[in-house]
């Protein structure tokens, strides 16, 4: 692919996450936000049908959190892109349409979000 293509491409993904003013800055130069928005523009550059996200909101601020997921919905909803989602945070599980818990490595609920959240015994400890 040629290189202005690739460019081209690099921006509007940039745009898509919110993040096209900051095509030119370094990674130092932007926020831990703005890295995971970089982070999520690099893994849609080859039209993926899944993305697999391991704590993506782990070091981010509610705000933060809260518009990285609802950039995954907007992708999910918007593109047809599946996303795996692992996180301990109630609140970012219920961004999602099912959950699957595990504890020692065994499924323990596979069900709607709802009622995997509200299951008896259910802590933010054992998210």
């Amino acid at each position: 692919m040629p290189k202005e293509i690739r460019q081209q491409r690099a921006e509007e993904l940039l745009a898509k996450v919110g993040l096209g003013q900051a095509s030119q800055r370094l990674p130092n130069q932007i926020s831990g936000g703005q890295q995971q928005r970089v982070a999520i523009a690099r893994a849609l550059a080859n039209q993926p049908k899944l993305i697999l996200a391991d704590e993506p909101t782990g070091n981010l601020d509610t705000k933060t959190s809260d518009e990285i997921m609802s950039l995954f919905t907007e992708m999910n909803r918007d593109s047809g892109i599946t996303i795996v989602l692992v996180t301990h945070e109630p609140d970012i599980a219920e961004y999602a349409k099912r959950l699957v818990r595990f504890r020692d490595g065994q499924i323990v609920y596979d069900g709607p979000v709802t009622a995997g959240l509200a299951e008896p015994g259910h802590t933010k400890e054992h998210a």
